[in-house]
This record gives C-alpha cells, sequence and structure tokens, in this order.
C-alpha cells in the first residue's frame, strides 16, 4: 500500500502535495522512527539522479523559478484573490458567490480560499484552532511514549494535518466545498488525532495522582482522621 500512495503521488506530479509530504514525514522521522532517515535520503538520491527522474525534478525547478505556466497563473489567481481580500476584509463574500462582476471565486490555496469566503475573521479562527491542536498533540506525544498501540494513530494522523496544512498553501482541496471527501478526511485525522492525545494526557493524569490503594497513603489518612 505504501508503494501504490507513493506511485501515486509521483504520477500526480503536484509539487504542493510532495512538498506536504515531506514536512509531514520529517518530524515523523526525526522524532520516532529515525531508522527511516536512510530511506529517505536513498530515495532523494534517486529522485535527484535516476534519468528518469529528471522531468519531475525539473518541473520542481521551474515551480520554485515562477516559469511554467502552471505558476504563473497560480500567481494571477494570487494576486485576484487579494484583491477580493482587500474588498471584503472581515468576513469575505460568504459560500453563494462574489457580490462584484469584477470577482470570482477561487484560489489555489487553502488559506487564500478560506479568507474569500468567511474573511480574515473565519482564516483567523481556523489558524487559531489548529495551533490550540497541536499544542494539544505535542502534550500528549511524550505522554504515550513507547504505547505501541496509541502512539502510532497520535503521531501518523497528527504527521498527516501537519502535511495537509503544509500542501494547503499551493492547493485548495481540503476547503473547497466540491471536494467534500477531502474536507471530511481532513477533519477525521483532526478527531483521530485529538482522541489520541485525550487518551494520552489523561492517562498522565491518572499516573500523576496518588493512588488510593496506597498503604502508605491509607496510613496517613488515618493518622490525620485520629488528630
Amino acid at each position: 500500500m505504501v508503494v501504490t500512495m507513493g506511485l501515486a503521488m509521483v504520477l500526480t506530479f503536484s509539487r504542493g502535495a510532495m512538498l506536504g509530504l515531506v514536512a509531514g514525514l520529517t518530524p515523523l522521522m526525526v522524532l520516532r522512527y529515525r531508522r527511516l532517515i536512510p530511506y529517505a535520503v536513498a530515495g532523494g538520491l534517486l529522485l535527484l539522479l535516476l534519468p528518469q527522474a529528471q522531468v519531475y525534478l525539473q518541473r520542481f525547478v521551474e515551480g520554485f523559478r515562477g516559469q511554467d505556466l502552471a505558476t504563473q497563473m497560480r500567481f494571477g489567481e494570487y494576486k485576484d484573490a487579494w484583491r477580493l481580500i482587500q474588498r471584503y476584509p472581515w468576513f469575505g463574500v460568504g459560500f453563494s458567490g462574489t457580490p462584484d462582476i469584477d470577482l470570482y471565486i477561487g484560489v489555489s490555496s487553502v488559506y487564500l480560499l478560506m479568507a474569500e469566503f468567511m474573511g480574515l475573521v473565519g482564516l483567523g479562527t481556523f489558524l487559531t484552532t489548529m495551533v490550540a491542536f497541536f499544542v494539544l498533540t505535542a502534550r500528549a506525544v511524550r505522554a504515550l511514549q513507547g504505547d505501541e498501540r496509541v502512539e502510532p494513530l497520535l503521531l501518523g494522523a497528527t504527521s498527516a494535518i501537519l502535511g495537509a496544512m503544509v500542501g494547503g498553501i499551493f492547493d485548495h482541496y481540503f476547503f473547497n466545498i466540491t471536494f467534500p471527501h477531502s474536507v471530511a478526511l481532513f477533519w477525521l485525522f483532526v478527531g483521530v488525532a485529538v482522541a489520541a492525545a485525550r487518551i494520552g494526557i489523561e492517562a498522565q493524569e491518572t499516573d500523576d495522582e496518588p493512588d488510593a490503594d496506597n498503604p502508605l497513603l491509607l496510613i496517613w489518612q488515618g493518622a490525620n482522621m485520629e488528630a
């Protein structure tokens, strides 16, 4: 399945998705699965050296330089989106369409698209929610260290959300209302990560509490009652 997903990723030629994949896997490998780092390095070298990968690599270079048509069109979308946001900054234009004939909704960026629909208030609410999400999961990482059942769920789901948010800089699928399955998948992974984090935090809080069956605690409580 990993090979199939990797092949599908390459065949999409999506530079944003590839950057999201790297962003999601890097902290995962650094924090827990360091044995995978040599395989990642080997894969990167193959991508750089294999003749079959040169077209793919050239596409990345052209994208970073802004030389290809797709990137130039995306820059045009960003410019038009900024015009719309400047005109309706706080609450956006809603989900029914633009009130002005010289503006349109549609940009290859989750964050600009949110600002178009919901304004800076909606975008700020989303970003605040995601900051709280990553703070919660970061707290739970230590608590679940070594837990072979819950820790992989927490790390995997959190890494997936991180990758989606980085990829969302250049793509719109995780917020676009015409792709509800992608939006649902994003929030499903958020829910899985939060559930795993809550399990870890509650387990840590339970361990920090004094044991009610501890005989030393019972003796201390009995001495206090007699006093």
